[in-house]
């Protein structure tokens, strides 16, 4: 096989004085630019995906009850980031970060293709290509971010910054358009626009390649040629086992779509119990760290709370906008779906004031530990503040202002910026040295075991009143946050270097 200068360049940083892309290097342009269109796709086919499942066949859905809708959509969620921790050991050892973007890229912009064709079969089809493709993508692109920088580089902080700017504001974009085809045109319309925004995604991504640090064909930690030929056709050999398996049992009527995702549920609950198994037994993993993994799994557990709530925000959530709130404000009349763009506008918002106020706090500021707690406190608030405008009603007719939903996500989104960064910051810290290289896979598990929960949880949705589900989900919510809180001076002994 043949080798280019660029197959063959070193996997080092740019130069320190590169500083195009406001004070950054150039490569943050191509890769932010990459996330504002992936997010844009992702989560703008998501906020219109539980109305299209939900939505009656005579105006272009596919007829599911509410319940089923939200469980289906969660499914698929799982499914992501269960993929994702795959996408992480594949980027490591066969593709290389760069081919595994591509790759995955590709797949989400197909995947959307795919369900722009309006036949239930095609929906399938791209919701697994999309899966695939995410899972490719998602865990790579921060770790090719990292790789723009020197270890000792100040920049490093405020470049992630703008990047994660970056993919709320695909998440604030990609509901506004994708909403209003999908309102005006047709659901299959939305999708198409999902697609045409991950193309683009791909275009400047290979256009701005050449700034991209350490882009060559091997992986990082590639495997030896035998073993990595003998786990490429083991890859192949079994996806065609599952594909096969999965057909026969479905045409035998054993695997319906509720079986399915029990299955998807299952296995987001035993892949985090054995990876946490593992590590505990290791004898690569030092007393020390091993004492320093007691309070990661609290932390995890926190996290798995506050995503179950999170990620309703594009399923039971969009499900009440869609049927209980009324869609207009100032006489301006929108899509339901457009309430999704709140929560990526309030996090573009809030990002800047919370960086700011810990900065000014300095070492005052709470510790991280506390600050995930107040995080998960507020997702459970969001959900408990619905309970006063759906509480009271004869009938379920009734439509309350667009405020309270706006509420709601302003507390969903502070919550996120609070829990989101001090978690994976606290990830990074405490897992041990010997597994360093997987604490993205660690962090994906605790989005897929939550959306594995939420697949289940919101099956009750429609069946029980509103007031009770989001009240009872809220409060969980809040009394894991205070759990966490009264856990604080254990946590603070156990989870040093972390502050």
């Amino acid at each position: 096989m043949s080798h280019t200068a660029a197959d063959t360049e070193p996997a080092q940083p740019p130069p320190a004085d590169d500083h195009a892309f406001f004070g950054q290097p150039r490569g943050l342009m191509t890769l932010s630019g990459l996330e504002v269109w992936e997010r844009f796709s992702f989560l703008g086919m998501q906020a219109i995906l539980v109305l299209y499942f939900a939505d009656t066949v005579a105006h272009g859905g596919m007829g599911m009850e509410a319940g089923t809708a939200a469980s289906v959509s969660a499914a698929y969620g799982t499914l992501v980031y269960l993929v994702s921790v795959a996408g992480g050991w594949l980027a490591d050892r066969i593709l290389g970060s760069y081919r595994a973007v591509l790759y995955g890229g590709i797949l989400i912009a197909c995947g959307h293709y795919a369900m722009a064709v309006p036949t239930d079969a095609m929906t399938w089809v791209g919701l697994g290509l999309i899966s695939a493709g995410t899972g490719l993508l998602k865990p790579n692109v921060a770790t090719m971010v990292g790789k723009l920088y020197r270890t000792d580089d100040e920049r490093r902080d405020a470049g992630f910054a703008l990047y994660y700017m970056g993919i709320n504001i695909g998440a604030f974009l990609g509901p506004l358009i994708t909403g209003w085809l999908g309102d005006h045109a047709s659901w299959h319309w939305g999708f198409s626009a999902a697609a045409f925004g991950m193309t683009l995604g791909l275009i400047q991504y290979v256009v701005g390649r050449r700034h991209l640090a350490g882009r060559k064909h091997a992986a990082e930690y590639a495997l030896a040629p035998g073993p990595m030929r003998r786990a490429v056709l083991l890859i192949a050999v079994g996806a065609v086992v599952v594909a096969a398996v999965a057909t026969a049992l479905a045409l035998a009527g054993w695997l319906t779509m509720d079986r399915f995702v029990d299955v998807l549920t299952l296995i987001s609950v035993i892949a985090p119990v054995v990876y946490f198994v593992v590590m505990f037994r290791s004898p690569r993993v030092t007393p020390e760290e091993r004492g320093r993994l007691r309070p990661y799994v609290v932390l995890f557990l926190a996290s798995v709370v506050f995503n179950f709530i999170l990620f309703q925000a594009y399923s039971t959530m969009m499900l009440l906008a869609s049927t209980n709130a009324r869609t207009e404000i100032f006489g301006f009349h929108f899509p339901a779906s457009w309430y999704a763009s709140a929560l990526g506008a309030f996090e573009v918002l809030l990002a800047p004031v919370v960086a700011a106020v810990w900065a000014r706090m300095g070492p005052r500021q709470p510790h991280a530990s506390n600050k995930i707690a107040i995080g998960v406190i507020l997702g459970g608030l969001s959900f408990l503040l619905m309970v006063l405008p759906t509480s009271g009603h004869a009938s379920d007719t009734y439509k309350m202002a667009a405020w309270w939903i706006v509420g709601s996500y302003l507390l969903l989104g502070l919550g996120d910026i609070l829990l989101e960064t001090s978690g994976m910051s606290a990830t990074t810290k405490l897992a041990p040295k010997a597994f360093a290289s997987q604490t993205m896979a660690l962090w994906f598990l605790s989005l897929a075991l939550a959306n594995g929960i939420q697949a289940q949880i919101v099956k009750l949705y429609g069946e029980v009143s509103n007031p009770a589900y989001f009240g009872v989900n809220g409060a969980v919510a809040v009394a894991a946050g205070v759990a966490v809180i009264a856990a604080a001076p254990w946590l603070k002994r156990t989870m040093h270097p972390v502050h």
